[in-house]
C-alpha cells in the first residue's frame, strides 16, 4: 500500500490513493496509459518511486491496450488508463482483439465532456460514452468519489477476474 506521505493534499488525491490501493490490494500489479487531467492524481501516485505497482507510460491509448494485453497474457494483472476520447480511438483494438480473443482488461476512463462544460472536442464522446460502452457490451461503473472503494469493488466484479472487459468511469478529477 502507499504510505500516507506519498499522497498530495486534497480530496481528489485521497480518492486516487483509495482507488490505487484497492486495485493493488486485489492483485493489480501493472498500470499503463495516457495521462489525462482528470486522472492526474492517479498518475502522480503511479510515477512515485515508492509506488507498489509498475507504471508503463504509453504514447497512445491503443498502445496502452497492447501493453496491458501482453502483460495479461504473460500472467500479470494490468490496468489500462485513458480519457474517453482515447477509448473511442481504441475501439478497433478492443473489438478486433480483446473482445474476440477473450483478453479482457480492466480499464479506467476519464469522462471528459459528460456535463457539457469541457472543451468542445469532448462533447460528443462525453454525451455518448455510456451508450457506446453498452453497444459494445462492455460493462461500466461510474466512480463515486465519496465511496471510491465501493466503486472499485463494483468495477472489479464486472471485470470478473478477466472474464469480461470492464470500465471504471471517472467523472470528477482524482
Amino acid at each position: 500500500m502507499l504510505p500516507e506521505s506519498s499522497s498530495a493534499a486534497g480530496s481528489g488525491s485521497k480518492v486516487a490513493e483509495s482507488v490505487l490501493n484497492a486495485l493493488v490490494k486485489r492483485g493489480h500489479s501493472h498500470f499503463t496509459g495516457v495521462p489525462c487531467s482528470l486522472l492526474k492524481g492517479l498518475f502522480r501516485l503511479l510515477e512515485d518511486p515508492g509506488c507498489p505497482a509498475a507504471y508503463i507510460p504509453a504514447p497512445r491509448e491503443d498502445s496502452a491496450l497492447g501493453v496491458a494485453s501482453g502483460l495479461a497474457l504473460a500472467g500479470a494483472r494490468p490496468v489500462a488508463l485513458m480519457q474517453n476520447s482515447g477509448l473511442g480511438y481504441s475501439l478497433n483494438v478492443l473489438t478486433s482483439f480483446n473482445l474476440i480473443y477473450d483478453v479482457h482488461l480492466p480499464i479506467i476512463v476519464s469522462w471528459r465532456g459528460h456535463d457539457g462544460n469541457d472543451a468542445v472536442e469532448h462533447d460528443v464522446i462525453g454525451r455518448e460514452l455510456t451508450r457506446l460502452l453498452d453497444v459494445f457490451g462492455i460493462p461500466w461503473t461510474v466512480l463515486d468519489n465519496a465511496r471510491p472503494e465501493d466503486g472499485v469493488e463494483a468495477f472489479l466484479k464486472q471485470y470478473d477476474s478477466g472474464r469480461s472487459t470492464a470500465v471504471l468511469i471517472v467523472r470528477e478529477g482524482i
